[in-house]
């Protein structure tokens, strides 16, 4: 046998060689669109943004016309309403692009023709067909292109907003002598109306200065970027009237008279729960302007509630605030949140609600505030799964140390 021949690679080696290529290959392009997730957290995930999808257009269905028509009826008009809620999401030249590629597709459809041979054995149709469908399809590509190159530019402003954002919560609490402070906040879109602050004011010249720990957990009525907008304005407001040398009351009273003149008649109110400690003897000074009660779990276990307060900011710019007052002991934990950690829901619509926030606090042992912050967000976590937030969540942990 020539050497040729008996050099000449097996064809059992070469498919081996090939299939072993192309699975490399595969792997390194699946690997790459996944971007390692597994199947089943890419499931969730799509579901997920599904449901937050067709809820965006459902909210425009007239439900109530539909449960009058037959059931045929209700499915096409269900499916028209439906159809009618997401192309009139698109500008009035890209609606008229997308009608035009979906008539192609149709037109494509309805002039299929059954397979008849002809002489020399040419198919009556194709081309044409063919032609059609491809010209659908580019369309329909070239109309998503548009869309998600609106979708980069959208996401990265929003990044950018996002991160101006960060800039106006602390990124670390501060250090005060027998307190141990933590935060964290998970707004439901890229930005949120939800805000957080702590730290230390000068409330009277003295040597050393007396100063006062300052906190505050606030949440703007609305979502994303016009909450955003607003929370940046509340943060201002508070920082620029904490320099006063004033008392807490006095305080709020100033925020809520300028929270009135940018709240659109009270449309754009926001809820805040504002507190004030004295390091050295521990004593707590609350108002609560609208929100969600704070908890106070003290160290023998008993709960208490810290309700006193008033209207929310931006409601009524004559609003008097009502100070509470208690002192915290070694151990004490106090819990301020806003309404998206209650009201987080699951993939059944069930809310987490105050009774399992109750239950995680009086589960926790003596710990840090960070490990109690942990295991709060991780509770929730775990109870609303992959199901998307129609809120932001944020929660505030200070701990009384020795």
């Amino acid at each position: 046998m020539p050497r040729s021949f008996r050099d000449a690679p097996e064809p059992l080696e070469d498919a081996a060689g090939f299939l072993s290529r192309f699975g490399r290959r595969l792997d390194a392009f699946w690997q790459r669109v996944t971007e390692g997730i597994e199947i089943q957290v890419l499931w969730t995930q799509f579901v997920a943004e599904a449901r937050a999808s067709y809820s965006l257009y459902e909210r425009e269905v007239d439900w109530e016309a539909m449960a009058r028509e037959s059931r045929g009826r209700r499915i096409l008009k269900t499916a028209s309403a439906l159809f009618w809620a997401m192309i009139m999401k698109l500008s009035p030249a890209r609606r008229v692009f997308l009608l035009i590629a979906l008539f192609l597709g149709v037109l494509a459809l309805t002039s299929a023709q059954v397979a008849k041979p002809e002489k020399g054995g040419v198919v009556v149709g194709l081309p044409s067909n063919f032609t059609w469908v491809l010209l659908a399809l580019g369309g329909l590509l070239f109309l998503l292109a548009l869309e998600l190159a609106d979708r980069v530019t959208m996401k990265r402003d929003l990044e950018i907003a996002r991160e101006i954002q960060r800039w106006l919560v602390p990124e670390v609490p501060p250090t005060v002598p027998g307190v141990d402070i933590a935060f964290a906040t998970r707004p439901a879109n890229t930005v949120g109306g939800d805000y957080y602050d702590a730290f230390l004011r000068d409330i009277g010249p003295s040597d050393p200065p007396l100063s006062r720990l300052l906190l505050v957990v606030a949440d703007v009525a609305g979502k994303s970027v016009p909450a955003a907008l607003l929370m940046a304005t509340f943060q201002a407001s508070l920082r620029a009237l904490a320099t006063a040398r004033t008392p807490l009351s006095e305080l709020v009273t100033g925020i809520n008279r300028y929270a009135c003149e940018h709240s659109l008649g009270g449309r754009r109110f926001t809820t805040a729960f504002f507190a004030e400690l004295d390091p050295a003897t521990r004593a707590l000074t609350y108002i609560g302007a609208g929100h969600n009660a704070p908890i106070l779990r003290r160290a023998s276990g008993a709960f208490e509630r810290l309700e006193a307060g008033s209207l929310p900011l931006g409601i009524e710019s004559g609003t008097c605030y009502e100070c509470g007052t208690t002192t915290l002991a070694n151990g004490d934990l106090l819990v301020a949140f806003t309404d998206g950690v209650i009201e987080a829901v699951n993939a059944k619509d069930e809310d987490y609600g105050e009774p399992r926030l109750l239950d995680v606090l009086k589960r926790a042992p003596l710990e840090s505030a960070q490990a109690t912050l942990k295991r709060v967000m991780n509770d929730v976590e775990a109870f609303v799964g992959p199901t998307r937030q129609h809120d932001d969540i944020t929660c505030l942990i200070l701990r009384a140390t020795s």
